[in-house]
């Protein structure tokens, strides 16, 4: 019994010291950046003229999503949202790059030295001749995005995140953006973190790698998120290989995946202000650190929106009222029977267009239909608020509330 009992320890138990962190950093979006810029409106009416004059658009328009279910992949793209990114380097010697490391995808890759895209000259390119760890390919590679394909070419070499080396890791170089969304992202590249089987690149994702390597002393990994920017307090943190307990408070809840894909949950219900209002039944989920996003059905976010108030724009986006969040319904998600509520502080999206200050709401439509019924996401909006683990040893992905500090 008590040799049982000690192996549990040895198990569940991850010292911090065995922890490889990565520090994110939280820079304004795609979209804040081209909203400030005053272009947002033009990049619409470019991009995605479907968006533009309809009192309720979608956030994610036609072509940025594509769902097959069975035999077929499932792929979502959307980074106009994305908030926060951290650093890697490729080669030998090194060359750092800043990525977004998402449970939304598996690929890894950054702008190439022969990009031929006005995007990739404002981004750091990998130079592949300069490396001595540097393995051609030569086979290429396609992912679709919302403004246009991304092509490539793939590529092996040595990749460092945050102290920690795998050897040979594929990944690929992109020749070719789409310039428009992506010449004022602040991120150079992608590092996805979900299945291998949503893998566009051939080879082992990053953390399959890393496993397969046994550069982790267990398969997980966690994120720490913060709604701070530039202040001495953690802005977000991606830990490899376990938990860090004093950055949670509480137990922690598990789900199971429930296809190994996405990093996809059950979800149980949504309620407002304590009634079950939404997804009643149940309905899948994934869990998506590369939007800042809630989204869900589009009938179900139009009648949330009105709900708490929120008023749409010609951009597609929703507007609240910054004076009346403290009167605003409370959101729950209920997942494994636990309740998770978000607060209008907590799902409101703040942003400053000069000298005013606007509240968007953080929730909104994309219609994504599986077998197991309309897919909602869980983004940044909501994973501020709840430590967020991602095991694949046991398939499960756990929460728990989040410490912040007193001023967030």
């Amino acid at each position: 019994m008590w040799r049982f009992v000690l192996v549990l320890l040895v198990v569940w138990t991850w010292p911090s010291s065995a922890l490889v962190r990565v520090p994110l950093r939280r820079l304004p979006t795609i979209r804040s950046q081209l909203r400030v810029d005053g272009s947002l409106q033009e990049f619409l009416k470019d991009h995605h003229p479907d968006m533009l004059g309809r009192r309720y658009a979608q956030c994610y328009p036609p072509g940025t999503l594509s769902l097959r279910l069975g035999r077929y992949s499932e792929k979502i793209y959307n980074f106009m949202d994305a908030q926060y990114y951290g650093e890697i380097s490729l080669g030998n010697p090194e060359q750092n790059f800043s990525v977004i490391f998402d449970t939304g995808s598996s690929d890894l890759w950054v702008p190439s030295s022969y990009c031929v895209s006005q995007a990739c000259g404002s981004h750091v390119q990998f130079k592949a001749f300069e490396s001595t760890t540097f393995h051609h390919d030569g086979r290429r590679f396609r992912i679709n995005y919302g403004s246009g394909h991304l092509l490539g070419v793939m590529a092996r070499d040595t990749l460092k995140v945050g102290g920690l080396t795998v050897l040979n890791q594929e990944f690929g170089e992109s020749v070719y953006e789409p310039s428009a969304a992506f010449v004022t992202a602040k991120f150079d590249g992608v590092l996805g973190m979900a299945y291998p089987a949503l893998a566009e690149i051939l080879g082992n994702p990053v953390f399959d790698n890393m496993l397969a390597q046994k550069a982790v002393e267990e398969p997980v990994f966690s994120f720490y998120l913060s709604r701070t920017t530039g202040d001495s307090s953690p802005e977000g943190e991606l830990l490899l290989g376990g938990t860090d307990e004093t950055l949670f408070t509480g137990p922690i809840n598990w789900l199971p995946v429930t296809a190994k894909a996405y990093w996809q949950i059950q979800m149980d219900s949504v309620a407002v202000q304590g009634v079950s209002s939404f997804c009643r039944h149940g309905c899948p989920a994934i869990v998506d650190t590369g939007t800042s996003l809630i989204t869900g059905p589009t009938n179900d976010i139009h009648h949330l929106q009105q709900l708490i108030g929120a008023s749409p724009t010609n951009n597609g986006e929703f507007l609240i009222d910054c004076a009346r969040l403290s009167s605003l319904p409370h959101v729950t998600f209920i997942l494994g029977g636990k309740e998770y509520t978000l607060t209008a502080e907590q799902y409101v999206r703040k942003e400053m267009l000069g000298d005013r200050e606007l509240c968007f709401s953080g929730f909104h439509a994309v219609d994504i239909m599986t077998t197991k019924g309309s897919l909602w996401i869980l983004g940044d909006v909501f994973l501020t608020q709840f430590y967020s683990i991602f095991d694949r040893g046991l398939d499960r992905v756990g929460f728990a509330t989040a410490k912040h500090s007193s001023a967030e």
